[in-house]
């Protein structure tokens, strides 16, 4: 081999070209011993170094000496890249592991933000039903603050007291509760209904008036029909009627007030 040493002493410097006798590579031999000892395990100890006291060596020996310091070397070295291959293992299970935390995370926040967006349209949906709903309940509250109004045309108040009538019941015999205040209205309304009543169906039928139970005085007006001894009732009053109206006709009121839903598709 060719090699380069350089040194403070003049006697000590050998330049390209230089040969190396046995002497240098028996000290070459020592330093590697020297520098791979303390770190080697004893199953791939160094070679040990040949007593250069004893003899010299022969080209063959120190041929044999060179390959077990390379075996050595490079054993060093497959040991090495092992432990490396190791570590390089754990930080690419390590970096799997950071990017599969990072990705979860990820997730988990657009599932809360999704969860924030719908509860925040889900809020707002919300005011806009509280809002109609409190508009209804105004308008139904002005519309029974009105009923008292409709017992003053006293016409048109006998023709919708003989509509409240006989039809709803279909019994021979039927008694009648009004407002003490509208007993002469109602015995009125009960002389056209009956005769209306005769020639619809060609029954008969006995409406009598009951003068000692009345409604409350508060009540807007109307008539409690009743049979049979009181087993069947049919409650007529004003109220009552805007109840059902107010059960029956609030989708169309709906439309009517906020227009259809845009989200409906069908409207059989």
């Amino acid at each position: 081999p060719i090699l380069q040493r350089t040194s403070s002493k003049p006697h000590d410097f050998w330049k390209y070209g230089g040969a190396i006798s046995d002497f240098e590579v028996l000290t070459l031999a020592s330093r590697q011993h020297s520098r791979y000892s303390a770190s080697a395990s004893p199953q791939h100890a160094p070679p040990r170094p040949i007593n250069m006291s004893s003899r010299a060596l022969n080209d063959d020996e120190v041929h044999n000496e060179m390959k077990k310091m390379v075996a050595f070397i490079k054993q060093e070295a497959l040991e090495k890249a092992r432990e490396i291959k190791v570590k390089a293992k754990l930080v690419r299970q390590e970096s799997i592991n950071i990017d599969a935390t990072f990705q979860r995370k990820i997730k988990q926040a657009e599932v809360q933000k999704r969860i924030a967006q719908s509860n925040h349209i889900n809020k707002s949906r919300l005011k806009v039903l509280q809002a109609r709903q409190q508009m209804l309940e105004e308008l139904f509250a002005e519309t029974r603050g009105r009923l008292p109004g409709v017992t003053k045309d006293d016409a048109k108040y006998r023709v919708l007291l003989r509509d409240l009538g006989f039809y709803s019941l279909m019994e021979p015999k039927v008694t009648i509760n009004c407002r003490q205040a509208d007993v002469a209205k109602v015995k009125k309304a009960v002389e056209e209904a009956t005769v209306l009543y005769k020639e619809a169906l060609g029954d008969d039928v006995q409406a009598k008036v009951d003068e000692k139970a009345h409604l409350p005085k508060e009540s807007a007006g109307g008539v409690i029909l009743s049979a049979q001894g009181g087993r069947i009732k049919v409650n007529n009053t004003l109220e009552t009627r805007l109840d059902i109206l107010e059960e029956n006709m609030l989708p169309q009121i709906r439309v009517l007030l906020f227009g259809h839903s845009p989200n409906r598709k069908f409207f059989n």
